[in-house]
């Protein structure tokens, strides 16, 4: 039974990434410079790949794929940030909260698969270059889609429901910059131990899955490579998944890095940092990691602006 002096919240407050106002200008110029860029760069990625016929390949869809995601996943919580720090406040509806929860774990989780599913591009266009074309048809890249689709919408909308039956207490105060799952649990005066248990259930099959696929796409992958005797041989086959070896080492380096750290580092620092780089910092790198280093993408990215340019003449 409740305490008679315990009140339901129906909104909570988000306490951001830094409270020092001196620091609030800095701050909200970064994030809106970092999102600008995210979303014209992964936006222009995608308009590339559209309109050149050359990059209608299965690599290229799943790029597609990845920069669509990236715009949502930044989306979800750059936005609310800039219009916090803006209006100097903090407060986000009960709904609201629950629904970028449902949003970041989607995309976060979707990101994941994405790069797995690069992984088995990759390994499929090494190891069985002649079969390519039969085993990554449209059909299949659709089918490898649609799938992760369908489980992070499945693990977010069980997450969001245990959550929506919870009951908060007096005492809103978020110390993250989104709403979280283990931040709002610690707000919570039920019983928590099923929504922590299926935390731990997806965070075991949806976390180590596409890992575990990236992990064994390129054991794979470094082992054909070995068997090629030409160094040029290797040298082009590594060259095509260096952009993919960059984004995954940022993007679980990242992670790694930061639960590594030292105990005495407080674990909501490590869920800030880690969601700072994987929502914010990663999805700003992406567009510039995939059009850099890639000689195609360069060349699609040079003739849609020369095509913009040209109509506007």
């Amino acid at each position: 039974m409740e305490p008679e002096n315990q009140t339901t919240v129906s909104e909570f407050l988000l306490l951001g990434l830094a409270e020092d106002p001196e620091v609030q200008p800095m701050l909200f110029g970064l994030l809106l410079s970092m999102y600008l860029v995210t979303v014209l760069g992964n936006l222009f990625i995608i308009l590339a790949i559209i309109t050149d016929s050359h990059l209608h390949t299965p690599m290229y869809f799943f790029l597609c794929n990845l920069s669509l995601v990236d715009i949502f996943f930044s989306s979800t919580t750059v936005p609310k940030m800039l219009v916090n720090i803006w209006t100097q406040r903090k407060a986000i509806p009960f709904t609201g909260c629950l629904a970028q929860m449902y949003a970041f774990h989607l995309f976060r989780t979707m990101d994941s698969f994405l790069l797995a599913m690069m992984a088995i591009d990759r390994f499929v266009a090494i190891v069985h270059p002649l079969r390519y074309s039969v085993l990554m048809s449209p059909c299949v890249c659709v089918l490898l889609v649609l799938g992760p689709w369908v489980l992070t919408n499945l693990q977010s909308m069980v997450h969001t429901c245990l959550m929506a039956q919870l009951t908060f207490c007096a005492g809103s105060e978020i110390p993250h910059f989104f709403c979280d799952l283990m931040p709002l649990l610690k707000l919570s005066c039920s019983d928590t131990h099923t929504n922590e248990l299926v935390i731990f259930v997806f965070g075991i099959i949806m976390g180590v899955s596409p890992l575990s696929c990236i992990l064994l796409s390129y054991v794979c992958i470094f082992r054909a490579v070995l068997r090629i005797p030409s160094a040029q041989g290797k040298w082009k086959a590594f060259s095509t998944c260096s952009s993919h070896l960059t984004v995954v080492s940022l993007f679980y380096g990242t992670i790694f890095a930061v639960y590594l750290q030292p105990t005495s580092l407080d674990s909501s620092q490590k869920d800030k940092a880690a969601a700072l780089m994987c929502g914010v910092v990663i999805p700003t790198l992406n567009p510039f990691i995939y059009s850099l280093r890639n000689k195609d993408m360069k060349a699609a990215l040079r003739k849609l602006v020369s095509k913009a340019a040209s109509s506007q003449v």
